[in-house]
């Protein structure tokens, strides 16, 4: 299991690395940055789709660690990213209840596709 989370996780990466690489010398900086960035979020979220393979666990179980894994990963790269501002607990309230939006649609949209495609 810890191989396949590490593929899923680490093609993604490695090829949007090479992306933020390339952008790097071109000098767009800040997009090198973003582009690295959202490899690292990539990293964790394609890892951990490796939970939705144990088949003793319940789907509820799956999505809750899941949502944990989440949490603890790709939460703090938001925060530290640049990408919002963060200067008051309000703000990293903000940024939170965001992930948890997008999270919910992506979730959604997810879960309903593996139920049309899981004949």
């Amino acid at each position: 299991m810890i191989t396949k989370a590490l593929l899923r996780g680490g093609i993604p990466f490695v090829i949007m690395s090479g992306i933020a690489l390339s952008l790097y010398y071109q000098g767009k900086y800040l997009d090198a940055k973003g582009t690295f960035i959202a490899s690292f979020i990539a990293f964790f979220v394609g890892a951990a789709t490796v939970i939705y393979n144990i088949d003793h666990w319940s789907f509820a179980r799956k999505s809750g660690v899941h949502f944990l894994i989440m949490l603890v990963t790709v939460y703090p790269i938001l925060l530290v990213s640049g990408w919002f501002e963060v200067t008051s607990v309000w703000d990293a309230l903000k940024i939170f209840l965001f992930f948890i939006l997008v999270g919910l649609v992506i979730w959604s949209v997810m879960s309903a596709l593996a139920k049309i495609f899981s004949w």
